[in-house]
């Protein structure tokens, strides 16, 4: 296993900086052995250049093409060893098996995005044929596709070294779309990052794509002159409120203004109906605790809000939900960092006026204690949202409101948020249409008698939601459709076949779907007999 610690640019290693720094090993907080130059701007620099001069070669890959290299990706990546798995344990503090879990989200998205490709329907190929007979005017010939916007700079995230990393959905989505991609790798997890920044550059040379299509940089110095790179034209981002709004912030002063597409920060509310605990409180209980303590609380799809209606039924349920948080042991986070930002949150949700602990797991300084608050229903209503600032880790907040009314007037108080649970019984039906009527402005996914944490990979799948969830609640980053953060419409007019792209001309030579005069076909335009006044 060969780490070198230097940045990828253009198919080389580079490393002028002088500067190194190492990860830990997330349990013990030992420091490991491999060294990891950081970028300086000059890198920075010629990443961006590189990147540059691969896009109009990349952009125009063929499908079949750019589909197999997605896949050579995922081949690489799943040909990684057991000694590459051990260092992402080591890394991270994650266990074989959900390390195991995440390369093969990891490849099977990379995998998804193949098979987007070849469909081609992201490409939103459009048609208007010319009506030169079109009284009072002719309407001349229109024709619309999507292309890549450019350079996309990705920033790995810390929760996920794999599946929201290097070749995670965001560069998968990226470069599906016929984007470059400049990754930002988490300092977190830079042996892991290196490792898979590896299977990438050996998929870019079997493929022969350009040299430029991927490229990685090391250390937090190098996320701001990344960003300000006038050659990157789109940024991908999950993490920190904080840390996403900086970026945002960084990318909106550019002389040129580029989108900044951000997942951040979600408490995603969990709604307990009284029917619902009437049938099956322990199971509710049970699961919830099981949700929120998933992965040491570290997703970002944790319940960190559980709202019901005041009543004996809550009050047990708050009781067994405080016996299965207290049996939870505690957790190894991915690092030391989000350890301490971890107990910080704790000792701060603690302080609030009108919040208690009311059960908490076994103690140990070196990991994350599981921790359950409850907290007065008037803090919902509160401005600054106290309630709603995320603490990522094991612990959550229940809060008891007086009926129905209440909860569908403080909805659309509610901060944005990733998802949104509502689990009713048989004798809960009428509450569930206004209640879902009142969550869907606010979050990205409502999930009926389930819990949020675990997120499909498939084409139906939304992660994003109102802000502060995401910075465009338009946009998902998981799923096919994350594809749409990268494409741009191109409209051709008046042109003749020949000098049309591939998948405009008339023999449709891609055979892909595509609107043409109103009517969705994949068929060539041959004989279309058209209305006269459309």
């Amino acid at each position: 296993m060969d780490i070198f610690g230097k940045q990828f640019i253009d198919g080389k290693r580079e490393a002028s900086s002088g500067i190194t720094f190492v990860a830990c090993d997330a349990v013990s907080g030992e420091t490991l052995p491999h060294k990891i130059s950081t970028a300086t701007e000059a890198e920075v620099r010629s990443a961006a250049e590189a990147a540059a001069r691969a896009y109009p070669v990349y952009r125009k890959t063929g499908l079949e093409e750019r589909a197999g290299f997605l896949e050579a990706i995922a081949k690489e990546i799943d040909s990684l060893d057991d000694s590459f798995i051990s260092m992402v344990m080591a890394e991270t503090g994650l266990l074989e098996a959900r390390v195991r879990g995440e390369r093969a989200r990891t490849s099977n998205q990379l995998r998804l995005f193949a098979a987007v490709v070849r469909r081609g329907d992201f490409l939103g190929a459009r048609i208007d044929s010319a009506l030169p007979q079109r009284e009072p005017l002719p309407r001349p010939d229109i024709r619309q596709y999507r292309i890549g916007l450019g350079p996309v700079a990705v920033f790995g995230a810390g929760n996920f070294p794999l599946a929201f990393s290097v070749a995670g959905g965001d560069t998968a989505s990226a470069l599906a779309a016929g984007c470059p991609v400049i990754v930002k790798a988490h300092s977190g997890h830079p042996v892991t990052s290196e490792l898979v920044g590896q299977a990438i550059v050996r998929a870019v040379e079997t493929c022969r794509m350009p040299s430029g299509v991927f490229g990685m940089l090391f250390g937090d110095n190098s996320g701001e002159p990344l960003v300000l790179a006038r050659e990157i034209k789109a940024i991908a981002f999950t993490g920190s409120l904080r840390g996403g709004r900086a970026l945002n912030e960084i990318a909106a002063r550019r002389p040129e203004p580029i989108p900044m597409f951000a997942e951040m920060s979600s408490i995603n509310p969990v709604i307990v109906l009284p029917g619902a605990l009437k049938e099956r409180s322990q199971a509710i209980a049970t699961g919830v605790a099981a949700s929120v303590t998933l992965g040491a609380g570290q997703f970002c799809t944790n319940p960190g809000l559980i709202i019901g209606f005041s009543g004996d039924l809550f009050e047990h349920f708050c009781q067994q939900l405080g016996e299965e948080m207290g049996k939870r042991d505690p957790s190894v986070m991915l690092n030391r960092t989000i350890l301490t930002n971890y107990q910080d949150g704790v000792t701060r949700m603690a302080q609030i006026s009108g919040v208690e602990l009311l059960a908490s797991g076994p103690s140990d300084l070196d990991r994350a204690q599981t921790c359950l608050f409850r907290a007065s229903a008037t803090l919902l209503k509160k401005t600054g949202h106290p309630l709603e600032a995320e603490v990522f880790g094991p612990a959550t907040v229940v809060v008891a409101l007086k009926d129905l009314q209440e909860l569908l007037d403080l909805a659309p108080r509610l901060n944005g948020h990733l998802t949104a649970s509502v689990f009713a019984g048989s004798a809960d039906a009428e509450s569930c249409g206004p209640l879902v009527d009142a969550l869907e402005p606010r979050v990205g996914r409502i999930i009926l008698n389930d819990y949020p944490t675990g997120v499909e990979v498939c084409d139906a799948m939304v992660h994003g939601g109102p802000y502060p969830a995401s910075s465009d609640s338009r946009f998902t980053s998981v799923g096919s459709l994350s594809i749409d953060r990268f494409l741009r419409p191109v409209c051709y007019q008046g042109y003749p076949d020949s000098m049309l792209p591939s998948a405009l001309q008339d023999k449709n030579p891609l055979g892909i779907r595509r609107l043409v005069n109103g009517c969705w076909t994949s068929d060539p335009i041959c004989g279309v007999q058209l209305a006269e006044n459309r």
